[in-house]
C-alpha cells in the first residue's frame, strides 16, 4: 500500500516539475540529511500570498467597501504591504528560502474594475509580470482564481440598499459573469503551467459575506460548486493534464458539517486535495457554525489566541485521506499553514524549541507542524506539497494585527514598510535546505485529545 501511494505522490511532483517552464534553472536543494524525518528531493515547498490581502491600490470591490464602510468594524485598508510595488522583492525573499512554489492570487476586480464587459488590459500585464517574475526566480506559480474578492459592480446591480453588497452572489448573473473573467485568465495563463486553486477556503467565503451581506447560504454554496466545476472543465481543455483544486479550511471537530456539503459538490472535479490547517477544536459560538477563519480579526479573542494544535494537522490529513477512500491517485497539498501572532509579537527568539524552552515562537511552531506532517506521510499519506501562510504580513480580512508572515510588515507605524525577518525563515530555509527536520526533531507533547480534533482525536490518540 505505502509504495502505491508514494509512486501517486512522486508522479504528481514529476508532473510538477514537467510543468515548469522549459529553459530555467531550478534550484534543487541537495539530497535529505536529516534521517527519519527527511521529505524528500521532491516534496514542493512554497510561500503563499493573496491579491486583496497583500496588492494594495486596490478597486473597488466587496471588500474595499466593507473596508470603507468598517464593517464589522473592519480596519481602514490603506495599501496593504504594497506587493503591488514590492512583488519583485518578495518573490526574491521566498526564492532565497528555496521553495519550489510560490502561490498569488488573480484580483477579478483588478481585471475588470468598471463593468461586466470591459478588461483591463493593464491588470493583465501586472499579473503578467508578477507570473513571470516567479518563473525566473524558479519557482512554479499556483494561482488562486477567487480569493473572497468580486468587483464593486457586482455587489450592487439592484435597487436594494443597507448593506455594502445586496447582490454579490445573490444575483442569477454571478456565475457567468464570474466564468467570463475566469476562462480569460485562464485562457492568459495556462501557459505558464500553473497548479490551481478555484476558490479559496469556498466555506468561510460563504460564511463571510453571509455575516457582511445577508447572503443566501445555500444559494451561495451552490453556486460557489457551479463556479468551481465550469471553470474546472474549462482548465482542462485549455491546459491538458493540469492540476485543480479549492482548498478546504479544516475546522476541528466540525469539519464534517463545516466543508463536507462543498467537498460533496465539488469531489468529482479535484485533482488533488487542498487542505488549509490552523487551529485546533474550538467549540462552535454561531449557528450555522463558522469556520475559524471568519471570525472577526478584531473581535474577541482575537485570531493568536484561537487554539494552537499542531497534532491536529495529522488529523486533518488522515481525515481527507479517508474521505477520498485512500485514493492513491489524490495527492494532498497543504495550500496554507502558519502561525497567527499579535500586532508587534514577531520579533521573539525561541531559546529552544526541541527542549521547549523559551517562548513559542512561529519556528517552534513550523517545526512542529512539519513534525505531524512528516509522520502522516510516512504513514503512507501522498503528501506532495506544503505552503507557508504567508511570505509577509497583510491585511487579515478587517484587521492588521494578526500576524502569519514569515516576514512581519507594521503596515500602521512603519511607511517604508520594511519586511522583518521572524525566527522562521531562517527555520524554512534550513529545513528545506536539508530536505527535513533535524534529526531525532520531537515536537511538543500533545494536548489532551478532547482539545486537539474530536472525535478523532479521542478515538486514534497520538503521542
Amino acid at each position: 500500500m505505502r509504495t502505491c501511494t508514494r509512486r501517486a505522490a512522486v508522479a504528481f511532483a514529476a508532473t510538477m516539475a514537467a510543468l515548469l517552464v522549459p529553459g530555467v534553472a531550478v534550484a534543487v536543494p541537495p539530497g535529505p540529511a536529516a534521517g527519519d524525518l527527511a521529505f524528500g528531493r521532491d516534496f514542493l515547498w512554497g510561500v503563499a500570498a493573496s491579491g486583496f490581502q497583500s496588492e494594495g491600490y486596490a478597486p473597488d470591490s466587496n471588500w474595499r467597501r466593507y473596508a470603507e464602510t468598517h464593517a464589522l468594524g473592519a480596519e481602514d485598508y490603506g495599501n496593504s504591504v504594497d506587493f503591488f510595488h514590492q512583488y519583485a522583492s518578495d518573490i526574491e525573499l521566498a526564492r532565497q528560502l528555496g521553495v519550489k512554489v510560490f502561490r498569488i492570487g488573480i484580483e477579478w476586480a483588478r481585471l475588470q474594475p468598471n463593468n461586466r464587459l470591459e478588461w483591463d488590459a493593464k491588470g493583465f500585464e501586472f499579473y503578467e509580470k508578477v507570473i513571470g517574475t516567479i518563473v525566473a526566480a524558479g519557482m512554479s506559480p499556483m494561482l488562486t482564481l477567487d480569493h473572497w474578492v468580486y468587483p464593486g459592480w457586482a455587489c450592487k446591480r439592484t435597487d436594494a440598499a443597507g448593506v455594502p453588497c445586496p447582490d454579490g452572489w445573490n444575483h442569477p448573473d454571478m456565475v457567468n459573469d464570474w466564468m467570463a473573467n475566469m476562462e480569460k485568465v485562464v485562457t492568459r495563463f495556462a501557459y505558464r503551467k500553473p497548479l490551481w486553486v478555484t476558490i479559496n477556503e469556498p466555506v468561510a467565503y460563504i460564511m463571510h459575506e453571509v455575516r457582511h451581506n445577508g447572503t443566501d447560504q445555500a444559494l451561495m454554496e451552490d453556486r460557489i460548486a457551479e463556479a468551481h466545476n465550469r471553470i474546472y472543465d474549462f482548465i482542462h481543455r485549455v491546459q491538458p493534464g493540469a492540476k485543480v483544486t479549492s482548498n478546504m479550511g479544516y475546522v476541528a471537530g466540525e469539519d464534517d458539517k463545516a466543508n463536507g456539503g462543498v467537498i460533496e459538490k465539488i469531489r468529482a472535479k479535484l485533482d488533488y486535495i487542498g487542505l488549509d490547517y490552523y487551529f485546533g477544536f474550538e467549540p462552535p459560538k454561531t449557528q450555522p457554525i463558522a469556520t475559524v477563519r471568519s471570525i472577526a480579526a478584531v473581535g474577541d479573542p482575537g485570531m493568536w489566541n484561537l487554539p494552537l494544535r499542531t497534532e491536529g494537522i495529522y488529523y486533518a490529513l488522515q481525515r481527507y485521506w479517508n474521505l477520498f477512500g485512500k485514493n492513491k491517485e489524490m495527492p494532498i497539498y497543504i495550500v496554507e499553514n502558519g502561525m497567527p501572532t499579535a500586532d508587534g509579537d514577531d520579533g521573539a527568539q525561541s531559546k529552544d524549541c526541541a527542549n521547549h524552552e523559551g517562548r513559542y515562537t512561529r519556528s517552534c511552531h513550523l517545526l512542529d507542524t512539519l513534525y505531524w506532517i512528516h509522520r502522516a506521510k510516512a504513514e503512507g499519506m501522498p503528501i506532495v506539497g506544503y505552503n507557508y501562510w504567508s511570505i509577509t504580513d497583510n491585511y487579515e480580512w478587517g484587521s492588521y494585527s494578526p500576524r502569519f508572515g514569515l516576514y512581519t510588515v507594521d503596515v500602521l507605524k512603519d511607511p517604508t514598510l520594511a519586511r522583518r525577518p521572524t525566527d522562521a525563515v531562517a527555520t524554512y530555509q534550513a529545513v528545506i535546505g536539508a530536505g527535513g527536520l533535524p534529526p531525532g526533531y520531537r515536537p511538543r507533547p500533545p494536548a489532551p485529545c478532547e482539545l486537539v480534533d474530536p472525535p478523532a482525536s479521542c478515538d486514534r490518540p497520538v503521542s
